[in-house]
């Protein structure tokens, strides 16, 4: 059962950051960006989401062990 709501929370984050990086994709484009500057900045956006739900995690994981 926790290996299912850990591969559910993974899936879920992994779907907000990939909605997060066509957000800003989009933003960029519509700033006037070239494709490849858009394609950066939603590649960026996407590192970013990760990274902060890796150390949020990491925070959790400590205040509860």
């Amino acid at each position: 059962m926790v290996v299912a709501i850990v591969l559910l929370t993974i899936a879920l984050v992994i779907v907000v950051a990939l909605l997060a990086a066509a957000g800003g994709g989009k933003l960029a484009r519509l700033d006037g960006a070239t494709y490849p500057t858009a394609i950066i900045r939603a590649a960026t956006v996407f590192a970013v989401v990760i990274t902060f739900a890796a150390t949020v995690t990491e925070v959790l994981a400590a205040l509860f062990t």
